[in-house]
């Protein structure tokens, strides 16, 4: 065989990350990082419906997680969400009792979204699960600490109906931003970033709003 027929036959082997990436079930790195985003984000507002919502799009076939995620299809995880998240659709319609609700969430939606965004990225090297878990935790725990100082600074109000308008809009954005991290990936990608320089933004007004709140606390 010449030179030139043995050059020919070969192949460069992909690079490992690559690789990887080709087992997670037909997502490439791109849609796997917008449903880190999204998933995290929206997680970080209402994570049973996020949950719920991944799995009744995989179980009508209306999108193809990948393996790792197909549990969540499963009626018993199912039927554990929706029982949650209708709790929960309760509880935060109630001033103060939501302030409590997301107090204990601190500890649940961050971790679970980093869980959510370590399975998504399926066979990828471990260095890329990691890497997703970080980012899908620090997403949510941004749009879960908007969430909660947001009700914290609504509660001060008398009327419930800001509460509940809140409350709504959460669970809307939630389920729409689920379906769109798995229909259209790059847009979500475009949208959780601006979601959370919009965060930031309000997190520091927040803030500034309650340290004057209790400057006029103390000087009573």
């Amino acid at each position: 065989m010449s030179g030139k027929s043995r050059g020919t036959n070969l192949k460069t082997p992909d690079p490992p990350w690559l690789s990887g990436f080709a087992m997670m079930g037909g997502m490439n790195p791109m849609e796997t990082l917008g449903l880190a985003l999204g998933a995290g984000f929206s997680s970080g507002l209402n994570l049973y419906a996020t949950v719920a919502t991944l799995g009744f799009l995989e179980r009508f076939g209306v999108i193809h997680l990948p393996p790792s995620l197909h549990g969540l299809s499963h009626p018993a995880v199912l039927s554990i969400a929706v029982v949650l998240y209708l709790i929960e659709f309760f509880a935060d319609k109630i001033p103060y009792v939501d302030t409590i609700w997301d107090a204990v969430h601190t500890f649940i939606r961050p971790p679970a979204a980093a869980l959510l965004a370590y399975a998504a990225a399926g066979a990828a090297p471990a260095a890329w699960r990691w890497g997703a878990a970080l980012l899908a935790g620090g997403v949510a725990l941004t749009s879960h600490g908007t969430k909660a100082s947001a009700r914290a600074a609504v509660n001060s109000t008398p009327e419930p109906f800001s509460n509940w308008a809140l409350s709504f809009g959460e669970d809307i954005l939630a389920v729409w931003l689920t379906w769109m991290a798995t229909a259209h990936p790059v847009a979500t990608t475009v949208i959780v970033v601006a979601l959370v320089a919009l965060s930031v933004f309000l997190l520091f007004h927040l803030f500034r709003f309650a340290r004057r709140a209790l400057q006029r606390l103390f000087a009573v």
